[in-house]
């Protein structure tokens, strides 16, 4: 009895130790918590970096194109007065050689007529006092054209250095716009994480759904899940299928930053065979169904701004052999996360 007593006594109390392991877990989870808090928070600041940036570029880019345009204007303007001064030019020349032309005429008519001097003398001192005159408006004219020939150069100088300010801002220019595409370029990068992270999450919620397949950049859904032969109404096993979407849009919306410009675009497509019924075309038929399939997920909570209704009727086929497989995968509604 006593050895049974003092076995007893011994017994090993597990409590604790799981006690410390709880403890352990639950430091653990709160860590990780706070690690995924403060890279969201980093991330934030980031996006919200790089908008700044954005917009500061674009701005940028404005002024330097209006600078350029007063630019442009001016160097117009700097172009004509140096061809109206060209004009002015070459009319005073022509003046001053058609006065020099009559000088030296007067002078050569005087010179032949010396014989007469005792009856032409007082028509040569006419000659002669014209022919000052003449000499004195050539001199007039010659300071005029070397007047005229400064403004021209200062307006030539003007022109280049017109133009060196338009190479300097036609290469601003140029690299603003190589940044902005940088920056559009790292918008495109973050749409497609999101895509990828959005049909990831389809591709959980829908797995192994018959008639839903994946093709590129798509998520695919034979219309004859969605609806009946001909209908544009949606059937009753399609909506269980629309709400996982629905659910899944609502949370992209959450994920992805209010800047980022993007739609869930929902494409209709029908075979290649005439359509029946109601419809009087295949266009209207696939039209008509991708609305009724937006209209659906706006109804289940998707904000309307982020969808997007396109009927491509029998135009963009999947198959083009005329086969009844063929047709059933041309018959679709697919949806596409893309740009706004």
């Amino acid at each position: 009895m006593a050895l049974s007593s003092r076995r007893r006594y011994r017994a090993v109390d597990y409590w604790p130790g799981f006690v410390d392991a709880l403890s352990t877990l639950l430091l653990v989870i709160i860590f990780l918590l706070t690690v995924f808090m403060i890279a969201q928070f980093l991330l934030g600041r980031e996006v919200t970096g790089k908008d700044t940036a954005l917009s500061r570029l674009n701005a940028q880019i404005a002024e330097l194109t209006e600078l350029l345009a007063l630019e442009r204007s001016g160097a117009r303007s700097a172009k004509d007065d140096a061809a109206n001064l060209r004009a002015s030019l070459l009319a005073i020349e022509a003046e001053r050689d058609r006065l020099k032309a009559a000088a030296e005429g007067d002078a050569a008519r005087a010179s032949a007529e010396g014989g007469k001097a005792s009856e032409l003398s007082g028509a040569l001192a006419n000659e002669r006092e014209l022919s000052a005159q003449a000499r004195s408006q050539v001199e007039l004219l010659n300071q005029q054209i070397s007047a005229l020939r400064r403004q021209i150069a200062a307006l030539e100088d003007a022109l280049n250095a017109s133009e060196n300010r338009d190479r300097e801002s036609q290469a601003k220019i140029a690299d603003l716009g190589s940044r902005l595409n940088v920056a559009l370029a790292q918008r495109v990068q973050e749409l497609n994480r999101y895509r990828s992270d959005f049909f990831g999450r389809l591709r959980q919620i829908l797995a192994d759904r018959p008639g839903v397949t994946v093709v590129g950049d798509r998520f695919v859904f034979q219309s004859e899940l969605l609806f009946d032969a001909g209908k544009d109404e949606l059937s009753d096993l399609a909506k269980p299928e629309l709400d996982k979407l629905a659910t899944a849009l609502i949370q992209l919306t959450k994920d992805i930053p209010p800047d980022i410009n993007w739609v869930m675009r929902v494409d209709g497509h029908t075979d290649v065979r005439p359509v029946r019924g109601a419809f009087s075309s295949n266009w209207q038929l696939s039209a008509a169904r991708a609305i009724a399939v937006v209209q659906y997920l706006v109804s289940k909570g998707v904000p309307p701004q982020r969808l997007l209704a396109a009927g491509f009727g029998e135009f963009q086929p999947i198959d083009t052999a005329e086969t009844e497989d063929a047709y059933r995968k041309n018959r679709r509604i697919e949806l596409k996360l893309t740009e706004r």
